[in-house]
């Protein structure tokens, strides 16, 4: 007898997971999907997968964090010379990096707190997750055709963080506040955020550092205040498989960073989009052919 979820499960959760967080096709939406496609006895709203989840989501925050680690605590030492001087300089980058990160992370853990209950419980289902599959597909390919400019050979050159220190506090915020799209499941956060950046003129690869850095601390704060969860008796059953998924999923992120922002040298969103919507047409299919 195995738990509610098996090892093997919790490889191929883990592995998803781990991809599906960096790029923009929505781990929730696969997450929900995919036990529905294999066949498998689990649902989005069971407590206990909930509490799987949160494993995989800390993992994927974790080596988010120590991934861009240099970055963080230059931004971190530029957010306290600030506080110092009470002002942020002209000359300090890291310093308005640090608080565009702010400005675009506290408006959306606080939607957050209010809407993920509802909205993860009103969209839980494998066919919603499927249908907004499709939605973030189209989603992704008007990002790419509303672009302000096209991806160039040279925008991996210089400094990124001076790049995107130049948006304004509105943008950064309204950028960071797309996440919350990610409420439900099928609809990607890094998908949302990079689209809302590359609309204001960043380029691909410095719209998917923005997005990470921004998802950082939104996946890190929703998994740390569910972890109680994990360790409490909602976790019974499933912390052995909640911890081999967020070894994979570890592992699997770092490889996805860092293809991603290869990729963005010169790449677009498309491919992902095209993906989303064949995705979820295809599941949408099986489903209901399924009954």
């Amino acid at each position: 007898m195995h738990g509610p979820i098996s090892y093997f499960q919790a490889v191929v959760l883990g592995v998803v997971q781990g991809v599906a967080e960096p790029f923009p096709i929505s781990s929730l939406g696969h997450s929900v999907v995919l036990p529905r496609l294999l066949g498998w006895n689990i649902h989005q709203n069971d407590q206990y997968f909930i509490s799987f989840l949160v494993a995989v989501h800390l993992a994927t925050a974790i080596v988010l964090l120590c991934y861009f680690y240099r970055d963080w605590l230059r931004i971190v030492r530029g957010i306290w010379r600030s506080l110092l001087a009470r002002e942020i300089r002209a000359d300090d980058p890291d310093a308005r990096l640090g608080w565009l990160l702010v400005a675009g992370t506290i408006p959306t853990g606080l939607l957050g707190l209010a809407l993920q209950g509802p909205l993860q419980k009103l969209f839980a289902s494998a066919v919603s997750a499927a249908a907004f599959l499709v939605v973030n597909g189209v989603a992704l390919l008007i990002f790419e055709r509303w672009r302000s400019r096209p991806p160039a050979p040279g925008d991996g050159e210089g400094d990124s963080d001076e790049r995107i220190a130049k948006l304004s506090f509105p943008r950064a915020c309204a950028v960071g506040m797309s996440q919350a799209a990610a409420l439900v499941p099928g609809i990607s956060r890094s998908g949302f955020s990079m689209g809302g950046s590359l609309l204001f003129g960043l380029s691909n690869e410095d719209a998917a550092r923005f997005a990470f850095l921004l998802a950082t601390p939104i996946i890190g704060a929703a998994a740390v205040l569910k972890l109680p969860d994990l360790l409490g008796h909602a976790g019974n059953g499933v912390r052995g498989p909640a911890l081999v998924a967020a070894l994979c999923a570890a592992a699997t992120t770092v490889l996805a960073v860092r293809f991603l922002l290869r990729y963005f040298n010169t790449n677009r969103l498309s491919p992902f989009g095209w993906y989303c919507i064949a995705a979820g047409a295809v599941c949408l299919g099986v489903f209901a052919l399924g009954g």
